[in-house]
């Protein structure tokens, strides 16, 4: 769970801000949390809060589940350092996601899978599928020498509906290689490994994207 020096990350519920906060955790009690000053991810500024300003916090636990829970600034301390202090509603009500949760989404996004120790020729190829766990990729003809249970190497490109484009170098394992029914098309399921929090939120945001133009499309056609 929350404990002193982890990672917590800050995002505005206010609807007009996308940017996103990085801080530790300094001090936890029952009812709230004090925080270094946040820095703006990217910009890498110090963010300076005001009380009342609302936001969703996530970090990741020792058991690599993702945790969220609201808060809300409500003071700040100057001793022994200059601290931020946020409401806290205790473990109880936080929000956890287990990797199985994770949404996985029809996507086709570039993405380049390179050999640790040269077992085969680095290639690029798309994505079919994508969640915060993983991916399912298209396997070009004639690429051999991968084989279940081999960590690669990959770098993916996401496409944001802000317009963002981001690039996270992820080292993954292989998982299986298969074929699905009725088609001559070889694909590799990829498992994510070693991510940062930052990266398995910004998948996590992607794949609620992805559900949410899928949604609206069928809202469209109907």
């Amino acid at each position: 769970m929350l404990k002193i020096g982890s990672t917590l990350i800050l995002e505005p519920t206010d609807g007009q801000t996308e940017h996103k906060y990085k801080c530790k955790v300094a001090d936890i009690f029952p009812n709230r949390i004090h925080i270094d000053y946040p820095v703006n991810m990217e910009t890498g500024k110090i963010v300076f809060l005001l009380n009342g300003m609302q936001f969703k916090a996530s970090f990741v636990g020792k058991d690599h589940s993702l945790y969220l829970f609201d808060t809300e600034v409500t003071g700040k301390i100057k001793q022994p350092i200059p601290l931020v202090v946020l409401s806290y509603p205790g473990e109880r009500e936080l929000i956890r996601i287990q990797r199985r949760q994770y949404v996985r989404v029809e996507a086709n996004e570039d993405i380049a899978i390179h050999p640790f120790n040269g077992e085969f020729s680095p290639f690029t190829t798309i994505t079919s599928d994508i969640s915060a766990g993983g991916a399912a990729v298209v396997l070009p003809y004639k690429i051999k020498g991968l084989e279940p249970g081999m960590k690669v190497e990959t770098w993916l490109v996401l496409h944001m509906r802000s317009g963002d484009i981001h690039h996270l170098n992820i080292p993954s394992k292989i998982v299986r290689i298969f074929k699905q029914e009725h088609s001559p098309v070889e694909k590799v399921s990829l498992q994510f490994l070693d991510m940062t929090q930052q990266e398995r939120l910004l998948l996590i945001r992607y794949s609620f994207e992805k559900q949410l133009e899928k949604r609206q499309k069928g809202i469209d056609e109907e």
